[in-house]
């Protein structure tokens, strides 16, 4: 069943046993952290802490931090199933490149018919607004201090709701938020974001920007609020179709933007783009503090919640941490999406060590001369892809998960004289190792059998394979052992 509130899908963890109240007292400097970290890497569950020091409102930790929990969050058996129902809604015409694919994307009568069903329910009034703060104080919320060296409090998980002034539509993203003062908040546009390109347009106005920061939605308006949905597609829509059921929206107080009216708590304001301040250091995903370096400041003129809300917030740092699990849950989902664009692709794995924007593993059909090589740049050209610093080409029938299958494909099936494809482009904010910030190298590697047709003029060997009537005996001999059917997990017959 698709889950409205935050609040209904911590009741239906709870009774699954897979969210663990924590009663004992808690500091939100650091400890919450180190809690969330252990349990974490332990494959334990969510997290309510009910006593946090300096606040009366309960934190949650760890909400997505396991693929169980977001599969019950989409209401799926696993991420694969939510990948397949994305397959299904996507029907692309052949695209003029990956721009006109993007484009496309939702493009059919079938898929905009689907798409209409699921746009947001507009109502007048929300549980999000049941308390309307009489005065700005940032400092009630249990905000957290993640790590040691951090510049301050940052509201890790929240779902930033901005709008382009010169279409009105609205955009999700989710951007920390570093708490400057009682009313005042860093905020950390990207410039390769969607909401860093609003606020470039709402700074080419002179204007102040509207936004409003959602501190506890919905699972699914805050998966949709990290995914990388096609510029074109509401994020909200796209929430509306993980939930099978449209989000409703209220009008905020303050801001000309609509929230999400089962939220939990709202932050409105504004960015002035004259006005900047330093934010950071930041303990990130890279498992390095960021560096220091100024950024848009958020006004927040209004506090709206719940009655009894509930604070959502997550930790970052060197994985595996609960980004790294929704990162590699972003991959599975929007693998039919990629797909659509290069029909070549097989299968594609973006690996937690990677930090999934760093290292890239595909497999192809291969059909043509340098047909690898078309894919890497296929690839680089295409949304958030375009930060893979190290992109593996490798053969269909190689499993691009199968990490040591890879690096022995590369290791013998790669020439680094004739098999690299360097190149240079953006690369993500936080990247370290390249001198200049947001730009850096770049190196493909065409791991695939050659050919002839590839200018290669040695005849390919023949890879060693098992004999089928050998097989067959062997699996018969297995199994009529005891030991060694033990061994394969197979009974003895």
């Amino acid at each position: 069943m698709p889950f409205r509130s935050l609040g209904e899908f911590l009741d239906a963890l709870d009774g699954a046993g897979d969210l663990a109240r924590i009663r004992q007292p808690v500091s939100r400097d650091l400890e919450i952290t180190e809690v969330t970290q252990r349990v974490l890497r332990a494959g334990g569950p969510a997290l309510l802490f009910e006593n946090v020091a300096g606040s009366s409102m309960p934190v949650v930790t760890n909400l997505l931090g396991h693929p169980r929990r977001i599969a019950r969050a989409l209401d799926a058996p696993n991420v694969d199933a939510v990948a397949e129902r994305v397959e299904k809604l996507v029907h692309l015409r052949p695209p003029a490149g990956v721009v006109g694919a993007l484009r496309d994307l939702g493009g059919t009568i079938d898929t905009l018919s689907t798409l209409r069903s699921l746009a947001p329910k507009r109502v007048r009034a929300g549980p999000c607004q049941e308390v309307e703060e009489s005065t700005v104080d940032l400092d009630r919320l249990p905000i957290l201090k993640c790590w040691p060296k951090d510049g301050g409090r940052t509201v890790t998980f929240p779902v930033v709701i901005t709008k382009d002034p010169e279409t009105n539509e609205p955009h999700t993203g989710i951007y920390r938020l570093q708490q400057y003062g009682r009313d005042t908040l860093g905020m950390h546009f990207q410039v390769h974001r969607i909401g860093a390109n609003n606020y470039r347009k709402w700074a080419a106005r002179g204007e102040r920007m509207p936004v409003a920061a959602v501190v506890g939605a919905d699972p699914a308006t805050v998966f949709s609020g990290l995914a990388p949905v096609p510029e074109g597609i509401s994020n909200f829509v796209f929430a509306g179709f993980l939930r099978s059921e449209p989000v409703e929206l209220v009008p905020a107080r303050s801001v000309d933007l609509e929230v999400p009216a089962q939220a939990e708590v709202i932050l409105e304001g504004y960015v002035d783009p004259a006005e900047r301040q330093v934010e950071g250091p930041f303990g990130d995903h890279t498992g390095y503090y960021s560096a220091p370096e100024p950024f848009p400041v958020f006004h927040v003129t209004r506090v709206t919640h719940r009655a009894r809300a509930v604070y959502l917030t997550t930790v970052t740092g060197k994985p595996p941490t609960e980004d790294s699990v929704l990162g590699k849950a972003v991959e599975r989902i929007f693998r039919p999406v990629v797909r659509m664009v290069l029909p070549e692709l097989v299968d594609m794995n973006l690996p937690e060590e990677g930090l999934f924007i760093n290292v890239g593993v595909v497999s192809i059909r291969k059909a043509y001369p340098d047909h690898p090589r078309k894919v890497m740049h296929a690839l680089w050209g295409l949304g958030q892809m375009m930060f893979v610093r190290y992109l593996i080409v490798v053969d269909a029938d190689v499993d691009v998960h199968d990490l040591s299958e890879v690096l022995y494909r590369v290791g013998l099936q790669a020439d680094p004289a004739r098999d690299l494809e360097l190149s240079q482009g953006p690369v993500d904010q936080l990247s370290i190792s390249n001198p200049v910030p947001n730009l850096g190298g770049k190196v493909g590697i065409d791991a695939t059998r050659k050919r002839p047709e590839d200018g290669f003029p040695r005849p390919w060997p023949e890879e060693i394979r098992s004999d089928p009537a050998a097989v067959q005996a062997a699996d018969r001999i297995v199994r009529a052992e005891p030991l060694l059917a033990k061994l394969f997990g197979r009974p003895a017959s």
